[in-house]
């Protein structure tokens, strides 16, 4: 869809919405003309966001639409920190508002020590996805299976399907968003392997690259969440595993077919003012509008929001 077009979207389903009931209805750019009942975003009073690396494209949209600027000019308000440390950025006061994924317990920690309340809605359903050579023959694994090959049980792709090779099997960091849904979601309280340095990846990016050229063979895999594997062309050369049979995408998410999934969440300090820039935009990104723009930047809206005619 062409910028014009999200911005038209913008105008007008978000407006509907937030005058309904949730306070001023928002526009987007500071040249636009409205009544004194309209917000209008500026640069000037844009919220401080941050989140989860894999939710800056998201960011860039979301900034490209409500300010009326190219994502190549608002690439500077969307330098996010990653999950863990958006999180302690936002109940420091350091940052205004988070698209990201569950907070750490580590997060939750510092949250209950700082005596901090936040307000978090779920926007999106991501998951966590296995990837693997596309020249590796099986196609899907089952829950026991992964977790298997996680703790050590399973070291050798002939025992679920492969071929005689063995499984060299990444992880992230532990800080890393995707490392806390593979223990919460997958692991769920079984012991992670201690895993050799050099299969620990800082970056969602280096791991897709360390599981696709490993040793020049197939016998790597990895976890990434769904976004980056499916929309972002990082797989190419990869297969995405199914798991119990059951492929990821969007009907597997919101039916709850597929395992593996968690929220991404909107979240804000809990006494942010409803009239304020930052309320105004948690609030818009839960919209028609905002969850419109969430599927078509590829993620998967928790509403499944039809466009308007």
């Amino acid at each position: 869809m062409k910028r014009n077009a999200w911005k038209e979207l913008a105008l007008g389903a978000a407006g509907v919405l937030l005058l309904a009931g949730c306070g001023a209805p928002v526009q987007g750019g500071s040249n636009l003309v409205g009544g004194e009942d309209v917000f209008t975003f500026t640069r000037e009073n844009f919220p401080r966001i941050d989140g989860s690396t894999s939710t800056v494209p998201l960011a860039q949209a979301i900034c490209s639409v409500l300010l009326d600027e190219s994502r190549e000019d608002v690439a500077d308000l969307t330098q996010f920190s990653k999950t863990t440390a958006s999180y302690a950025a936002l109940i420091y006061g350091e940052k205004d508002l988070l698209i990201a994924a569950e907070p750490a317990q580590s997060v939750l920690e510092i949250k209950a020590s700082q005596g901090f309340a936040w307000s978090m809605e779920p926007f999106a359903i991501e998951g966590l996805v296995f990837v693997v050579n596309a020249d590796n023959p099986v196609d899907s694994l089952s829950v026991e299976q992964v977790q298997k090959i996680y703790t050590g049980e399973i070291t050798n792709w002939s025992e679920v399907g492969g071929v005689d090779e063995p499984i060299t099997a990444f992880q992230r960091n532990e800080n890393a968003g995707s490392q806390t849904m593979m223990k919460k979601l997958v692991m769920d309280g079984l012991d992670m392997m201690e895993p050799e340095k050099e299969y620990v990846i800082g970056e969602m990016g280096a791991l897709i690259e360390a599981v696709r050229g490993y040793d020049n063979s197939a016998g790597a895999i990895g976890y990434t969440v769904y976004y980056y594997a499916k929309n972002m062309n990082m797989a190419d050369g990869l297969k995405i595993l199914r798991i119990d049979d059951v492929p990821p995408g969007a009907e597997s998410f919101r039916s709850g077919a597929y395992p593996f999934l968690n929220p991404y969440y909107v979240v804000m300090a809990a006494d942010t003012p409803e009239d304020s820039p930052v309320a105004v935009l948690y609030r818009w990104i839960l919209s028609d509008a905002g969850q419109y723009l969430v599927d078509r930047e590829g993620y998967v809206a928790v509403r499944d929001v039809e466009e308007s005619a």
